[in-house]
């Protein structure tokens, strides 16, 4: 079976907190022919084990690590590392993942009002600034 999987189900995977749904979700992404990993899953998936379950970034990155390397996983690389990147420059992987889709679309400048986004993405030398 070819899945797009939802945030709930990888966290359920790797967090382990109800153990009948992690049985499921682990089953489940086991036996995958494939599993599309959208980039907002991947966004919720890094708030949702950071804000709730309280992950440290290296852990949160050596989650998503683990979930891109698998064989039948599929997912906008290039953007996932581009998060990873700011996640662990100690950023927001959201905002990595934000520059990198708006550049691939045609914007040359990653413009918000939050200083440490701005800060992290020109320090990677990529084009930031504040509005």
């Amino acid at each position: 079976m070819k899945i797009a999987v939802d945030t709930n189900v990888l966290v359920r995977a790797v967090v382990r907190d109800d153990a009948k749904q992690a049985k499921l979700a682990a089953k489940l992404l086991l036996n995958a022919d494939l599993i599309a990993v959208a980039l907002p899953c991947l966004c919720e998936f890094v708030w949702v084990l950071r804000r709730v379950y309280g992950f440290t970034p290296a852990d949160v990155a050596g989650a998503i690590r683990a979930l891109l390397d698998a064989a039948n996983t599929e997912t906008n690389r290039p953007a996932a590392e581009a998060g990873l990147a700011a996640l662990e420059a100690g950023g927001d992987f959201a905002d990595g993942v934000i520059a990198f889709e708006g550049q691939w679309l045609g914007g040359e400048t990653f413009v918000s009002f939050d200083q440490k986004a701005v800060a992290l993405l020109a320090a990677q030398g990529r084009s930031a600034r504040l509005p």
